[in-house]
């Protein structure tokens, strides 16, 4: 977790790249940009010294950025050459939370792309649902996260759930979460590819788990009670699991609501048992 000095450069990063790339940009042009950043964070990952030097404060700011801009070149478009300048120059706790805001950029320069496309709620929906798919097989998720194996191999895996069924968005931010170094957990990388969705739209996600479909007038009324009760817009990504019984299961980012009957009987052979 990032320390508050590097949540606050993160912060300013993300301006920096809006201003970077502009209003107008077309989605391609973001897609380009979010493999870029990658791959710039790929080089730090993999290059201790260059990393260190280039996240060390006590270096002039100017000097970093010659450093890391005398190897990429031309390599990179001027847009990413701009945000990753940008990077450079602000102060961050460690070297390493440089490399990982580099990759939040690219998430979020992806999440720009599908919004283009009109397309960010899809996206979302799909993250949130593969989430589900996922979550109940312990052996799926350790096969997906063994940084041990070849990166290919787990996007192997990935396409062969994932079955040609999302966007192309959705694809490619999953397949940066099974590749990177630095995200070792899916499921970890999903919730924050969620919340950095739902950051875009000023607003927050209830995951909502229940043992049977909710109406939509269900749908609305749960809606407008968490809206209420956290004192921001909510939006629901609904999941069904036989095994709550009934009653609901929802979380709002850190905080479980557990009110399924599942939970209560639990809580009834406990008491029993005390």
């Amino acid at each position: 977790m990032m320390r508050s000095a590097s949540r606050q450069a993160l912060e300013t990063l993300q301006d920096e790249q809006r201003s970077a790339v502009g209003p107008r940009a077309h989605a391609t042009t973001l897609v380009t940009l979010a493999q870029e950043l990658y791959a710039v964070a790929d080089l730090l990952v993999g290059n201790p010294r260059l990393r260190r030097t280039v996240g060390d404060p006590a270096t002039p700011a100017d000097d970093r950025v010659g450093i890391l801009e005398g190897l990429i070149g031309s390599q990179i478009g001027e847009a990413a050459r701009r945000v990753v300048a940008a990077a450079v120059r602000l102060r961050w706790s460690n070297p390493w939370d440089l490399c990982d805001s580099l990759e939040s950029a690219g998430d979020d320069a992806l999440f720009a792309s599908a919004e283009k496309r009109s397309e960010l709620d899809t996206v979302e929906d799909e993250l949130f649902r593969f989430e589900r798919i996922i979550q109940g097989d312990g052996e799926l998720v350790a096969l997906l996260d063994e940084y041990t194996v070849d990166p290919a191999r787990r996007r192997t895996l990935l396409d062969s759930l994932l079955g040609g069924k999302v966007s192309d968005a959705t694809k490619a931010l999953l397949d940066h979460a099974v590749s990177s170094q630095r995200k070792r957990s899916i499921l970890l990388a999903i919730d924050d590819l969620l919340e950095l969705a739902a950051k875009r739209q000023e607003r927050s996600i209830a995951r909502v788990v229940s043992a049977s479909p909710l109406s939509d007038a269900q749908q609305r009324k749960l809606t407008r009670i968490l809206t209420e009760m956290y004192g921001r817009e909510i939006t629901l990504r609904t999941a069904l699991d036989p095994a709550v019984q009934g009653g609901l299961v929802i979380r709002v980012g850190d905080e479980v609501i557990d009110g399924s009957v599942a939970a209560r009987f639990a809580t009834a052979r406990s008491s029993l048992t005390t």
